[in-house]
Order: structure tokens, then C-alpha cells, then sequence
């Protein structure tokens, strides 16, 4: 098993013996990393890590990581790439810190679709994580299923966490207050990823605002239609009215 590095302390590279690398790279398989990223193939410890936030309006925004401790002096590790219909939406960075090296990824304004289609981000492994935000009402679902059993445990650290804009009611994952929740993935394991919040329906809302604006159209027409109903029926007001047109 390789070690992991303090996060305290940059680490170094430490070179290892090329029939351990021969090994490793047999036994360490695809991991998937969270929002439906699924990593390609590596040759180290790993770092899947990633946190979003939900807003009222039903968007997702957030940072990614995916990153390995290199087998050698060469290796960048994991390399992705923005699916090209979220390229707006998405920046991608190099990634190096305690020794790890990688990608990483910011995603802003992302629909509850789009986040499924994170996983353009890297073309291998498919069908491992599937991640589904969906809304019936006022109530927001979130489920998952993550499959690592073909993960070995070597050092892994593969992390998600998701914060809600309203309190989360029940969940599968360790709470960090109120309104977010995490996961810790476990490699060699099939982890399931629930949640369950409710908030007001964005379009609701939305309908509601334009509700009260074709409302008050409504009856502003209606008091003009009155009016003119009136003057069509008498179409000389009383005080114009001759005299005697008044005494008849």
C-alpha cells in the first residue's frame, strides 16, 4: 500500500522499485470520481475529491479534483477535458499539492441535467457512478450509486460533499450541519450517495410573479372596459345635458 502524504508538508516523490510500479499498475483499476467523473486509468494513490453547492434556483456549482501520487518524475496524472457542451461552464486547472498531481475542475450554473454530464469530463469507465438530482414539487431527491469493487483500497481518499439551500431531511451521508451532507467512498465497495431536502420550486415562483402581473392586467382592463360601457350607454353626462332633456 503506498503512502499518503501530510497535507501539511509538500511532499516528494519518493522513487519506487520498478517491479512494485509493474505491480501496481496491474492491480489499480478506473476509480470513479463523484458528479459521474470516472477517472482513467492510474498508477497511485488517489485523491477523487469534490464539493457543490445547490441554490434555490436549482443550480449547481462546485470544484473537483482528480489526482494521484505520480510513479514517477514524468507522470502529470489524470488528465480531463470539458465536454464540450458545458465548456462555458466549466475551467479546468492543473492540479499539484502534497504531493499529488492531477486536474481539477470549477463548474459554475450548472442545471440538475447538466451535472449528469460531467461525466464527458473523462471517456472511460462508464456505467461506475450515476448521480441524479430530481425534483417533484417542492421536494428535491438526490441518488446515487457509486461501484468501486473493482477499486483496490490503496490509500484512496475519494470524497463528496454537497451543501442544499434548505434543510437536508434524510440521508445516507454524514451531516455537516443543517443543509450539507458528505460521503466518504470506499474503494472495493458499491457506495450509494442519498439525500432529500425540500424548497420552493424555482418556476413556481416564477409563475407565481407572473401570476400577480397578468392579474392585475386583468382588472385594469376590466375598469377601462366598465368605463367605456358606461359612456356607451349614456353617451351625454347629466351635467351637459340641456334642461329640459333633464326635466324629461
Amino acid at each position: 500500500m503506498c503512502a499518503v502524504q501530510p497535507s501539511t508538508t509538500p511532499a516528494k516523490s519518493v522513487p519506487t522499485p520498478e517491479p512494485v510500479r509493474r505491480k501496481r499498475r496491474r492491480r489499480i483499476l478506473s476509480v470513479a470520481l463523484l458528479t459521474t467523473l470516472l477517472l482513467p486509468l492510474l498508477t497511485g494513490c488517489l485523491r477523487a475529491q469534490v464539493a457543490m453547492g445547490v441554490s434555490s434556483n436549482d443550480r449547481v456549482s462546485g470544484h473537483l479534483i482528480a489526482a494521484v501520487l505520480p510513479a514517477n518524475p514524468k507522470d502529470t496524472g489524470p488528465e480531463l477535458k470539458a465536454p464540450q457542451q458545458l465548456a462555458a461552464k466549466i475551467r479546468i486547472e492543473s492540479y499539484k499539492q502534497d504531493g499529488y498531481v492531477g486536474s481539477q475542475v470549477y463548474f459554475d450554473d450548472l442545471t440538475f441535467g447538466e451535472v449528469q454530464q460531467l461525466g464527458g469530463l473523462s471517456d472511460q469507465t462508464q456505467g461506475m457512478f450515476n448521480l441524479q438530482f430530481n425534483r417533484t414539487g417542492d421536494k428535491v431527491t438526490l441518488n446515487g450509486r457509486v461501484d468501486l469493487r473493482s477499486v483496490p483500497p490503496l490509500g484512496a481518499d475519494m470524497q463528496l460533499s454537497i451543501a442544499f439551500p434548505a434543510k437536508v431531511g434524510t440521508t445516507d451521508g454524514d451531516r455537516d450541519g443543517d443543509s450539507a451532507v458528505s460521503w466518504k467512498l470506499t474503494a472495493g465497495e458499491v457506495n450509494t450517495v442519498k439525500a432529500e431536502t425540500s424548497y420552493a420550486d424555482p418556476n413556481t415562483r416564477s409563475f407565481a410573479g407572473w401570476a400577480g402581473i397578468v392579474g392585475g392586467i386583468t382588472l385594469a382592463v376590466a375598469a377601462i372596459v366598465a368605463v367605456l360601457a358606461y359612456l356607451t350607454r349614456n353617451p351625454t353626462p347629466p351635467w351637459q345635458r340641456s334642461p329640459d332633456k333633464i326635466n324629461a
